[in-house]
């Protein structure tokens, strides 16, 4: 049988040769639409049950998080939401309570984030409940800060802490290691993968401060390598530089092998950033309340990012990061 594509090679070889300006060649978190005087910015995520969330998660949850991770990339795109287009496809045991619950979880989240239902479909499936969000925002002044622009000699950073979603993916698999938790650190890190945290807050600094920026969906490791190949540069982080939590720590302890899953595992939705300026960087983003940690650094050197452990010796890693195929 002949292997299949992964999932940036399908989209390389069938779709982005369908993308026009707009689309950025499809190397992004989102597309830039020159609209007038205003530069509008575009981006689309689908969770489908049993790959993006269980599905006996609330109802109200799975709504946050569909929202929640389309959020995320206009974020990184240093972008304010402007509205957002729902498709749901309902399997046959939807219920009344059901949508309701949903409906009024996403309206709580599209009214705390300043961003209303524009409209979308609904339609019935025999598969799996799958939600589709576009969401539509504004790069205020056309600031879009894009994957490209990481320059050799910027300071490579990362927000808030990694790794704790996908270590909640794994207490939600195996509810035997969850018990040897402590009650804090299980339900931080349950709730990390439930209800991720756009990190809207920074776009502001990264509009006026950062050269290249993603969110960090399919693990740091693998998306830090996307960011140096879009932006034909070399990458080099410290393992030991990565912001964990308190409650990572506790898990890692217990399963060292843990820490692989924590920077490779996805599901973080923190922004990977690049600055020529760090420091200042991370002044405006600690003023917005959000932690920038200097992880490493931009280098020359062939395309791509090196992750060095304590001694400085690189490692690597049998799959960088999550994807779908």
């Amino acid at each position: 049988m002949p292997s299949r594509l992964t999932e940036d090679e399908l989209i390389a070889k069938f779709f982005a040769p369908l993308a026009g300006p707009a689309g950025l060649k499809l190397a992004d978190d989102a597309a830039l639409l020159p609209v007038g005087n205003a530069k509008i910015v575009a981006t689309a995520d689908a969770i489908v049950a049993g790959v993006h969330f269980f599905p006996d998660d609330p109802p109200a949850a799975v709504a946050r998080k569909a929202l929640r991770v389309n959020l995320s990339d206009l974020a990184a795109k240093g972008a304010e939401p402007l509205g957002f287009l729902l498709t749901i496809a309902l399997p046959p045991d939807w219920t009344d309570d059901w949508v309701a619950a949903f409906a009024a979880g996403l309206g709580e989240d599209a009214k705390h984030y300043g961003c209303p239902l524009l409209g979308g479909d609904t339609v019935a499936t025999p598969g799996p409940l799958t939600i589709s969000i576009t969401v539509l925002g504004e790069a205020p002044k056309g600031r879009f800060v894009s994957r490209a622009g990481a320059k050799i000699g910027d300071a490579v950073l990362v927000s808030g802490t990694i790794g704790d979603a996908a270590l909640g993916l794994v207490l939600r698999r195996d509810p035997a290691f969850a018990r040897r938790l402590s009650p804090a650190s299980r339900n931080e890190l349950l709730d990390r993968y439930l209800l991720p945290r756009p990190r809207l807050s920074l776009a502001p600094a990264l509009r006026g401060a950062a050269s290249a920026a993603m969110d960090v969906s399919d693990g740091l490791v693998g998306d830090l390598e996307k960011l140096a190949r879009v932006s034909d540069v070399g990458a080099r982080a410290e393992l030991d530089r990565i912001p964990l939590s308190a409650a990572a720590r506790e898990a890692i302890a217990l399963d060292p092998a843990l820490l692989a899953t924590a920077v490779t595992g996805g599901d973080d939705y923190e922004i990977l950033c690049c600055a020529a300026d760090g420091a200042a960087l991370s002044a405006a983003a600690k003023e917005a309340g959000v932690a920038l940690t200097r992880i490493g650094e931009i280098v020359g050197g062939p395309p791509g990012a090196v992750f060095l452990d304590g001694h400085g010796t690189p490692v690597s890693y049998g799959k960088n990061s999550f994807s779908h195929f």
